[in-house]
């Protein structure tokens, strides 16, 4: 299981990444764009996700993923269940939803040129 501080740790190792609290939630930017939410509770992480790829990873495991809040379904985003999930799938899920919101040169940078 981990926890928000975990999450935390991660992203803010991420560069470009700041940590901002909206509406008493805390999120993970790249400039403007938020990548990773803790809900209110701190139980689940929102994170940047591709759309056409959701419905099948929620429904392969729907006691760790969840579909986003209806209000979120326009964006490519999902849920998860922090504690369903250890650290080494946390860390992959933190950097790929960064991954899609930094510029490909930043990524390889920090990734290596093979990521």
């Amino acid at each position: 299981m981990v926890t928000a501080d975990d999450v935390r740790r991660i992203a803010v190792s991420l560069p470009r990444t700041h940590e901002a609290l909206v509406n008493d939630r805390v999120k993970f930017r790249v400039g403007r764009i938020v990548y990773v939410s803790l809900s209110a509770d701190e139980t689940v992480m929102g994170f940047a996700f591709p759309k056409e790829e959701r419905a099948t990873l929620v429904a392969a495991e729907p006691e760790t993923f969840l579909m986003p809040v209806r209000s979120d379904e326009r964006y490519n985003w999902i849920r998860v269940r922090l504690a369903a999930i250890d650290e080494t799938e946390l860390r992959e899920l933190v950097i790929d939803a960064w991954r899609m919101c930094v510029p490909k040169r930043v990524a390889a940078e920090y990734l290596g040129p093979d990521s």
